[in-house]
């Protein structure tokens, strides 16, 4: 299963990173690949709670390729991690199949609970470089995180999501509208001079109660 689960992230690699000349090439001197088979090994010494060791491996596998993900992470099949340093993938994430990250992506928690605190990634989900997707929710198939994006809310289907805090911008590849801002009339602009010169004259008021001698 380890083996097959391995032959699939190196077919991903050949089928999405046009740089990829060769299964052999990519097996050899691909170091999302390197990460993914390393934790193929932890996670199964994790499930049989032998932590140490599952630990350890994950560490090696840090270590070599700046590519860090906890033994405990569920990772689907065909996945591209696309360059990978600084890749950071937390104990209860979730990753679907064919998905792809690219560096810089943090997949962590907010908090400090145990159970269940990273996000869980659907099926051929994108996340594009340095973005962070942080919380226990659920980000649906198809969708695409733009570079940099700090998303904290859930994501239905065919989302494309960017922005800090990331909100989503396309679905099903359409244009979404942009949320339309308040827009300050006359009389707004009234009440907030009148607001500024009460507190102007409590200033003044405030101001000569300090200067009464004692």
């Amino acid at each position: 299963m380890i083996l097959k689960d391995i032959w699939l992230d190196v077919k991903a690699v050949q089928e999405r990173d046009p740089a990829a000349r060769s299964a052999l090439e990519v097996l050899l001197l691909y170091q999302g690949v390197h990460a993914l088979i390393w934790h193929r090994f932890a996670h199964w010494f994790y499930k049989h709670h032998m932590f140490f060791i599952a630990r350890w491996i994950s560490q090696m596998a840090r270590f070599f390729t700046l590519i860090e993900i906890h033994p405990g992470a569920q990772l689907g099949h065909g996945i591209l991690i696309d360059h990978g340093c600084g890749v950071v993938i937390g104990e209860t994430t979730v990753v679907g199949d064919n998905c792809t990250i690219y560096q810089g992506v943090t997949l962590g928690g907010v908090g400090t609970q145990k159970g269940k605190r990273h996000p869980t990634l659907g099926n051929n989900v994108t996340v594009g470089a340095g973005a962070k997707i942080l919380g226990a929710f659920e980000v649906g198939d198809n969708c695409t995180i733009a570079a940099n994006a700090v998303l904290l809310k859930p994501l239905e289907n065919n989302i494309t999501a960017a922005g800090i805090p990331a909100r989503p911008v396309k679905k099903d590849g359409m244009r979404l509208p942009k949320e339309e801002k308040p827009v300050l009339t006359m009389e707004h602009y009234c009440k907030m001079e009148e607001r500024i010169k009460e507190l102007e004259k409590q200033i003044k008021e405030l101001e000569k109660q300090i200067d009464q001698p004692r």
